[in-house]
């Protein structure tokens, strides 16, 4: 993979998933139309594949995740998931790939219009900001399907928006339109339907444009929070503050603070 100013470029010409940069920030973006944008096994490998280069490339500071206006990502391909036994769908290359995906340190933007369903809404909510358009609608119907959601919608869901409410989405299948979505805390932002995307680059820019390790450490902090107790946390915390301490930015940070000035961070 090629990461060049404006552009990112790889073999993958044909891929539903096209990747661009502005400045420190890649731009993923699910086109596939014909198949809603759904997260098949092809499309999930491709994107964890990236996920994984970019999170590795110093140059991407901040990571944006986008669909169409109208769908931001649908699930699994239901066709190819009847072909699997219980054996692939418990331990196969998917749970895999979802793991790399939850693993990925650089901080993750997901700009969402229209229908976020099922393996979509679960792809959302690994994201550590979460721009939303007012006509987006978010969805976990797998029980419609005598299924339930697998890529961590049922531990995702009530850490973003409490026990009770996700328990009605799950059971009834119900969608969460955007401006309830916001009150409950599965979205950061709501905006109107033409400004979803731009609001999205503009949020991911100021990411980027802050120390890339405070950025990190600030990103595994808060998830950790979700993990584990007060005490546990707050010493976690303080090793994490321990460690941004000791990189040059924050002492520069700090100085340009005190001398009344724009810091120059190093990296």
């Amino acid at each position: 993979m090629i990461y060049l100013e404006g552009k990112l470029t790889d073999h993958a010409s044909s891929s539903p998933i096209q990747q661009s940069a502005e400045g420190a920030v890649a731009v993923l973006t699910l086109d596939d139309p014909q198949r809603r944008n759904s997260l098949h096994d092809e499309t999930l490998a491709d994107l964890a594949g990236r996920l994984g280069a970019l999170d590795r490339d110093p140059r991407a500071r901040c990571i944006v995740i986008a669909g169409s206006e109208k769908v931001f990502a649908s699930g699994a391909d239901i066709g190819a998931l009847l072909s699997q036994d219980p054996a692939d769908v418990y331990d196969g290359d998917r749970a895999r790939l979802w793991e790399a995906v939850r693993a990925v340190r650089t901080p993750i933007v997901a700009a969402v219009s229209g229908y976020c369903l099922g393996g979509g809404c679960e792809l959302a909510m690994t994201a550590d900001v979460l721009i939303a358009s007012e006509t987006a609608r978010f969805g976990l119907p797998e029980t419609g399907l005598g299924l339930i959601p697998g890529a961590g919608g049922t531990q995702l869901l009530p850490r973003a928006i409490g026990r009770a409410k996700a328990m009605d989405l799950v059971l009834t299948g119900r969608l969460l339109e955007a401006a309830e979505a916001e009150r409950a805390g599965l979205v950061s932002r709501v905006v109107a339907s033409g400004e979803w995307r731009q609001q999205a680059l503009e949020v991911a820019a100021k990411i980027a444009s802050r120390p890339a390790l405070a950025q990190q450490l600030a990103k595994e902090s808060i998830r950790a929070a979700l993990d584990t107790d007060l005490a546990s946390g707050i010493a976690a915390e303080r090793r994490a503050f321990a460690l941004a301490f000791a990189d040059p930015d924050a002492r520069e940070g700090l100085t340009a603070f005190l001398e009344k000035r724009e810091p120059r961070w190093r990296d």
